[in-house]
Order: structure tokens, then sequence, then C-alpha cells
């Protein structure tokens, strides 16, 4: 089968969300040799497609392609983990539970001392947004509006991350975003956020802005270990 141009396109993303997933879910454990071939006969698309697709899980580190060799898949260790799609593939899988502890331990161990930095570093203009994002938070947390919310908190962190200064934990964003989808799309929350939690952002963000960096480092600490402990409840 071949095609071209938008449909072309098409077909690799349903070939990468199919296989991208049946690779981190261990339906194709590493080392397992994929045949080019016997793709494109199974998903019904040229090898083009099929190799398009590849050439985006050798991006991510899941899969090697060698000539007259096939397509291996590597090891879990060699996987770009922090690549927003492979974490979304994860988090969808069988080995939720145990990476979204994985990436709670992450976020526990950068964002705190992301907040203290912004707390130094923020510009008036990122101060604001915080604000912004924490009054939505507070706006959309009752009245089970968790995908209004995830917005605000989303953007909230971002904004915590990006305004630190700090380039590497600027990176992050997309990976704290792709944890924050995680939870709401496989509902690994409550009902209703914790309105102990949304307190602690608006806090968080009048610590930013009043330059308090010990305060802010303290309440994100706080939201994470209370992000910690909401998953001892919901995913042990």
């Amino acid at each position: 089968m071949e095609a071209t141009g938008n449909g072309e396109k098409g077909l690799h993303a349903r070939v990468l969300e199919s296989l991208g997933p049946a690779i981190t879910a261990g339906d194709h454990p590493p080392g397992t040799v994929l045949r080019t071939d016997e793709l494109a006969e199974r998903f019904d698309v040229s090898r083009t497609v099929i190799r398009e697709a590849i050439r985006v899980l050798e991006s991510m580190h899941l899969v090697t392609s060698r000539r007259r060799v096939g397509v291996t898949v590597r090891p879990t260790e060699e996987w770009n983990v922090y690549d927003p799609r492979v974490i979304g593939w994860r988090l969808a899988g069988r080995d939720r539970p145990r990476q979204l502890r994985s990436l709670t331990v992450l976020r526990s161990a950068v964002e705190p001392v992301a907040a203290g930095l912004a707390a130094r570093h923020a510009t008036p203009a990122q101060c604001a947004e915080l604000t912004e994002h924490a009054m939505g938070m507070v706006a959309t947390s009752r009245g089970q509006q968790l995908d209004a919310y995830l917005v605000h908190d989303m953007a909230f962190h971002r904004v915590v991350l990006t305004s630190s200064g700090n380039e590497m934990f600027a990176r992050l964003a997309e990976v704290v975003a792709a944890v924050l989808t995680g939870r709401t799309q496989h509902h690994v929350m409550f009902t209703d956020p914790d309105p102990a939690a949304v307190t602690l952002h608006v806090q968080v963000a009048e610590a930013i802005r009043t330059g308090d960096a010990a305060r802010a480092e303290a309440l994100t600490r706080e939201i994470t270990t209370g992000a910690m402990a909401e998953l001892d409840v919901l995913a042990p």
C-alpha cells in the first residue's frame, strides 16, 4: 500500500501510536528483531511509512535499525525516558504505578529547588503568570473540572521551571506536563483536587512574587510530598 502527503503522515502516526506503546509495554522485549516487510504487511502500509515511524522510534532510543539485521528493540536503560511521548506510552501501559512514582520522585528532587530559584529570578511578567494560573486552579478545583484544572496546573509548573533561570530545569517542563496529564487521563487523581494542594500553589506564587526563596522551596516540597502521598492511595 502506498500513500503520500497528509495521508502518509496519518498512516505514520497510526503505526507510531501502535508500535511505540507495544514496545514500552514489553510486548516486544529488548532484543526483539522487527522486520520492515513484516511490519508493512501487519499495518497494511508502505515500507516508506514504516521507515519513517522507525526513524522516530530510533530518535527516542527505543530501537536501532541495521541493514540486513532489521529493527532491534534496545535495552530499557537506553531509552530516552524523558521524551514526553515515551512517558505517555509508559503511563498508558501496565507499569503505570511504578512509572508515576519514578516521575514524582524526579519532580520532588527538582521542583522545590526550581521554585527557590524562581523567587530570585522570576520577572514581573512571570510572577503575574504564576498568580493567574494559581487563581485558575482555584476557580476550576470544584465541580469535577479536572481537564480545565490540568491546563492551569501544567502552565503553573512550566512557569516555575522556566523562571528558575536554569535551562536544565526549564527543559523538564514537558516532562512534568506529561506526568500531570497522565495522572488526569488515567484517573490517578481524586474527583476534585485536594484543597490544601490548591492553596499551596497560591502560596508558592506569592512567595515567588515577594522573592521569598526559602518559603517558595518549602511550599513546593509540600506539594510534591502530597503528590507522592496521593500515589500511595490511588496507585499503590
